[in-house]
């Protein structure tokens, strides 16, 4: 992972966090020169993210310290699994392990459940992708992990395509527009080289998109048999993409309506973070 500058000022906010008034209990106890040995470990299994950064932040905040990466991002944890050395000033290491962990347990707790949702579509010809739901300053972070879980990007920001919603729909309706009106003053609007999505709740919606000129179907809560139907007309004319309500008891069966996308909000604002640990040898 490249580090950007987005990623350092995100780096310094959470040293700031955490050390701007010190470390009082490591500089009560532990003397400036006992050094030693620490171990990054994995306490559960699942899909590792964030290592580079983890490390930069004791590179940022323990310079003292010699860091040795085992793994890398994408590879899966076993509980146990070793995942970095750290040797030097034992006290430069203790007062950085949270503030590191704290950046590799939530990244690589992101790439474990989007594993889990790429893995239960397995088979199918449906790939999963994350959406803008992050964590406010994290987004581009977030959508690495989900990258080294085995999915895919939906939009970075606003500016990187149209995606009709029905608030949106709602809105142009107070000024007597149809779906079809919204689609076209899109299309009359936006630049050549960015796709038009819009979001649909039934198949008359489905039909009236299609003929408007839509690119991308999102098809909005639908139940499987309805998506089904959804796939069947669009097939040819527009990329299909299921959202709203899929979690991992549902998402086969969505997968098995023939979506080309699944849509999942949970891979960045629910997903647990994944149980890591720094160990002292």
């Amino acid at each position: 992972m490249k580090i950007t500058p987005d990623m350092e000022r995100l780096i310094e906010l959470a040293i700031m966090e955490d050390y701007s008034a010190g470390d009082a209990t490591t500089e009560a106890l532990i003397s400036s020169n006992i050094d030693g040995k620490a171990t990054i470990v994995s306490d559960e299994s699942g899909v590792l993210a964030g290592l580079d950064i983890a490390l930069e932040v004791f590179r940022k905040m323990a310079p003292d310290v010699e860091t040795e990466r085992l793994l890398s991002d994408g590879d899966f944890l076993e509980n146990g699994s070793r995942i970095a050395n750290i040797q030097g000033p034992l006290g430069s290491i203790l007062t950085t392990e949270r503030t590191s962990l704290n950046f590799l347990r939530k990244l690589s707790g992101v790439a474990t459940e989007t594993s889990k949702y790429v893995d239960a579509v397995k088979g199918t010809n449906t790939t999963i992708i994350d959406t803008r739901k992050t964590t406010p300053g994290f987004r581009s972070l977030q959508k690495y992990a989900v990258r080294m879980g085995g999915g895919t990007n939906h939009r970075q920001n606003l500016g990187d395509g149209i995606l009709i919603k029905d608030n949106h729909i709602r809105t142009l309706a107070l000024e007597g527009m149809s779906l079809k009106d919204v689609i076209r003053k899109a299309h009359t609007n936006a630049s050549h080289t960015i796709k038009i999505e819009v979001e649909v709740e039934d198949i008359a919606q489905v039909e009236e998109a299609l003929e408007a000129g839509a690119q991308i179907i999102l098809l909005d809560n639908m139940p499987p048999s309805e998506m089904k139907k959804a796939v069947e007309i669009c097939k040819g004319k527009a990329i299909t993409e299921a959202s709203g309500g899929i979690n991992l008891e549902s998402v086969r069966s969505a997968a098995e309506s023939g979506v080309d996308l699944i849509s999942v909000g949970a891979l960045t604002h629910s997903a647990p973070d994944l149980d890591l640990s720094l160990d002292i040898e």
